[in-house]
């Protein structure tokens, strides 16, 4: 395989990080609805701070290719971290929906890891 991505998968990793980075800044913005939703799972408003500021690091790092894996790592931490509190609300629709970045983020892992194997030097 090339080093180089191919271009779904940088377009993929620029539609991830926009939207790990929408979904933090609420979060560090201590908005209402994700202080009231977050906090039913345990976390309190620092904590809801934290997770937004690793879901904005997460997208900062999808973009570039030297951190992408990272980025992908940090930011499916916090979908994670989101998705838990959306089952356990009750929203299984919205729940299954929210698993979708997860998947593709693990896409970019599984891609990026396959591109980096040693010895593959196509």
């Amino acid at each position: 395989m090339s080093s180089k991505p191919h271009i779904a998968i940088v377009i993929l990793s620029y539609a991830l990080a926009a939207l790990s980075i929408a979904a933090g800044i609420p979060k560090i913005m201590q908005m209402p609805q994700e202080l009231q939703f977050l906090s039913s799972i345990g976390l309190s408003g620092i904590l809801v701070s934290v997770v937004g500021a690793v879901q904005v690091l997460g997208g900062v790092l999808l973009v570039p290719l030297s951190t992408r894996l990272v980025g992908a790592g940090v930011a499916e931490m916090a979908f994670i971290v989101s998705s838990i509190a959306i089952f356990t609300s009750g929203n299984t629709q919205f729940g299954i929906i929210s698993l979708l970045p997860i998947v593709l983020l693990n896409v970019i892992l599984l891609v990026h890891v396959m591109n980096s194997a040693p010895g593959d030097k196509s």
